[in-house]
């Protein structure tokens, strides 16, 4: 089995944390690992921004986000956990991480808002 490589948080830069998360899927990934209290497996997230993602698809996605410096990933038997690296970025990019989790809540919320009144397809607006 390939082991699996982490980024020292020294070869971590803005750039390429910022590609990682230009990706809704990887940035909502990205967001429920942070949110979580613990660590989460990848089947975790089959289902992402209200579609389901393929396993092979969740793997590229994963080593994205773990190449970018933003999780860390463990082998558990079968199973990957994923923690985010919050804190080291933290210390490296003051504020930076915070800031994107927040503009992708708000994001969130607001594409929320917006499915909410939208009609349904095929229903006709009311006059």
């Amino acid at each position: 089995m390939k082991p699996l490589t982490h980024p020292s948080i020294e070869d971590v830069t803005v750039e390429g944390l910022l590609h990682a998360l230009s990706d809704p899927v990887r940035a909502a990934i990205y967001a429920g690992i942070a949110a979580a209290d613990g660590a989460l497996s990848c089947s975790n997230f089959l289902q992402v921004c209200d579609r389901n993602i393929p396993k092979s698809t969740l793997s590229q996605h994963f080593r994205a986000l773990r190449e970018a410096g933003l999780i860390r990933s463990e082998r558990h038997g079968v199973e990957m956990r994923n923690t985010t690296r919050c804190q080291e970025i933290q210390q490296r990019f003051p504020g930076l991480i915070s800031a994107i989790l927040t503009a992708h809540g708000t994001q969130a919320a607001e594409r929320a808002r917006s499915a909410r009144r939208k009609p349904a397809a095929g229903k006709a607006k009311p006059t």
